[in-house]
């Protein structure tokens, strides 16, 4: 009785079918290059194996049994399966298959946003089918997803000192202290530090990247975490603060905000591509992060 199909039995039911489609075991001998004797031998151990004739064969000439007709149909209808699962794992092989959760930092500057669409575009030309989903959220936020495997990448300005995870520097942005129109220091042509040292500023409790502000407020009583709160806060002219260049620059335009002595109290933030150390990254993953290098090389 076949409990199991074997490598041999598919051997087996193959040769069964060559002698079913050419009529016989004398009429198989040259497709299957064995001799007649050997086909037989053959053909009994199938039979031995399924535990039935498959088919009669003497002066009557060669026939199949009713089970012989069944087996034979049945057959067919395996190796078609199987050919139709050579090919999709064939498929399968050669294509990016699953999912890419991607965090990205808030505010990111348009050529910043522009790369990363860049990336997504290049991914897309491979042979992939692979859903992408992006989330925009704070630096903290971002770190923790990608702790509890909620991302596979994050894009951010990350502290750096997460074990758990790898950075990779993509870009860097450019940071300056700013003051709106209706500070007293707008319209000051004489500014020193001592002067902005005596300023309301506005205070990030999620900027690791404080202790690199050249500029640090003594007295603070505006807080926030996010660029926005903290452009809403400068523009009232009550405070100054930290703004990248890229979100300073229109309202910069319009007149509505100075830079602080950019010279000396500018400074450069690291933007890192960040993922889980402990995870191994799929194979759709690896591709992204190559074609996002590569957008921003």
């Amino acid at each position: 009785m076949l409990s199991q199909v074997r490598d041999l039995d598919l051997q087996l039911l193959r040769l069964f079918v060559c002698v079913v489609e050419n009529g016989g075991f004398s009429a198989a001998q040259g497709e299957l290059g064995i001799g007649q004797s050997t086909i037989s031998t053959q053909m009994a151990k199938l039979e031995t194996r399924l535990g039935f004739r498959l088919c009669e064969r003497g002066k009557a000439g060669f026939r199949l049994t009713p089970k012989g007709e069944q087996v034979l149909a049945a057959t067919r209808k395996l190796f078609a399966a199987i050919d139709t699962f050579k090919g999709e794992a064939q498929g399968m092989a050669d294509k990016l298959l699953g999912s890419l959760s991607i965090g990205l930092s808030e505010s990111l500057d348009d050529d910043v946003l522009a790369r990363v669409g860049v990336a997504i575009g290049a991914f897309r030309q491979r042979n992939q089918d692979v859903h992408i989903d992006l989330l925009s959220a704070m630096p903290a936020e971002l770190e923790r997803r990608l702790l509890q495997d909620q991302l596979h990448l994050a894009i951010g300005y990350f502290s750096g000192v997460q074990t758990a995870l790898n950075y990779q520097l993509l870009f860097e942005e450019q940071q300056a202290l700013f003051c709106g129109r209706d500070h007293p220091l707008f319209g000051r042509t004489e500014l020193d530090g001592e002067l902005l040292q005596q300023q309301d500023g506005v205070h990030h409790p999620y900027r690791f990247i404080g202790a690199d502000e050249p500029w640090q407020a003594v007295a603070s009583s505006a807080r926030s975490e996010q660029v926005e709160g903290t452009l809403a806060f400068i523009l009232s002219g009550a405070h100054i603060g930290y703004l990248p260049r890229h979100i300073a620059a229109p309202w910069k335009a319009r007149g509505l905000l100075r830079a602080l002595l950019p010279e000396v109290y500018g400074f450069t933030v690291q933007f890192h591509l960040a993922s889980h150390r402990g995870r191994q990254p799929s194979e759709a993953q690896q591709a992204f992060v190559t074609d996002l290098l590569a957008a921003f090389a």
